[in-house]
């Protein structure tokens, strides 16, 4: 058994070219070989988010605490609050991030294909498309 002391693992500010806003990571844990799953908590400051992205092997979103949104690509943006399980599936194209005026913390879990790879990044989700449209719930 491998304990991961709290405060032992370095935070990091996401990076610019992936993320709009004040965003930090906290890594949780990286699943020993041949185990592909990792996770990290995810803070996000209002206004914050991520760029548009697909998962390989797809991602499970845990949210921790207060209110944030949830968009995948022709879908409608939808609110997600604390307790709510999101599950992205393979190639699906989304973003995430928290609200205009509250923050949102959630915990990311994902797996690395064959390759190494967890994520493709692609455009960032623009001012005018972050603030259109109704939240569903």
């Amino acid at each position: 058994m491998d304990i991961k002391r709290n405060g032992s693992r370095l935070s990091v500010p996401g990076p610019e070219q992936w993320f709009t806003g004040s965003v930090g990571i906290d890594p949780f844990f990286q699943a020993p070989d041949p185990a592909r799953a990792g996770g990290a908590l995810v803070t996000f400051e209002p206004g914050a988010r991520s760029a548009w992205h697909t998962h390989p092997l797809g991602q499970t979103l845990i949210v921790i605490s207060v209110l944030g949104w949830h968009q995948c690509e022709g879908e409608p943006k939808e609110e997600i609050r604390p307790g709510d399980v999101i599950t992205c599936p393979p190639g699906k194209k989304h973003w995430h991030g928290a609200t205009p005026t509250t923050a949102m913390l959630h915990i990311a879990i994902a797996e690395h294909d064959e390759n190494g790879k967890v994520v493709d990044w692609t455009e960032k989700v623009s001012d005018e498309h972050y603030q259109a449209g109704a939240c569903a719930e």
